[in-house]
């Protein structure tokens, strides 16, 4: 399996429409990804900001798999940014959002020179917890009423992970894909 990034663009709205409509359930309740023409138009407005980079997961077929964006990145002395994801059916469960945000996070390091990135979870959104931890995010805190989504404040707990330690991350994590290889 190899996922591949790509910048998300108009001319797949509808491919990426479908996937959305067909991950309700996935997604419900922990994200709401634009689900209009008019909503995916705006979102990728967003991306015309240098504080939001998205990427689009596509699987070996061409198929977008999943959505992996940082938000309100910030510069100068803090240089950090708020990493969202999601994955679509039938490409969840299948390694895609693993290979695809650890991408991310590196480009996020390398090409972006960001210092910090932080993802908000959740705290029963377990395939999101497993994911950031199999990535070497630690747990930092947690925060009541933190964000809204689908119309209700939820709590979220504050995982993160600095530029200092995400070399060290990624070549264990390197190392124990050879290992089962």
């Amino acid at each position: 399996m190899k996922s591949i990034l790509a910048i998300p663009s108009r001319h797949r709205r509808a491919e990426f429409l479908a996937a959305v409509a067909r991950s309700r359930i996935l997604h419900w309740p922990w994200t709401s990804p634009p689900r209009t023409s008019k909503e995916f138009d705006e979102s990728l407005k967003r991306f015309d900001s240098p504080a939001q980079v998205g990427f689009w997961i596509l699987t070996e077929s061409d198929e977008i798999a999943g959505v992996v964006n940082i938000n309100e990145i910030v510069r100068a002395r803090f240089r950090s940014g708020y990493l969202g994801y999601y994955g679509f059916v039938p490409h969840n469960g299948r390694g895609y959002m693993t290979e695809g945000v650890r991408a991310v996070v590196s480009r996020a390091f390398r090409a972006l020179c960001l210092h910090r990135l932080e993802a908000n979870i959740q705290p029963e959104n377990e395939s999101s917890r497993r994911l950031v931890q199999r990535l070497g995010f630690r747990l930092e805190g947690f925060s009541p009423r933190y964000l809204k989504i689908a119309g209700k404040w939820r709590d979220h707990e504050r995982w993160a992970i600095t530029a200092e330690e995400w070399p060290r991350i990624l070549s264990s994590s390197l190392d124990k894909k050879s290992h089962s290889n």
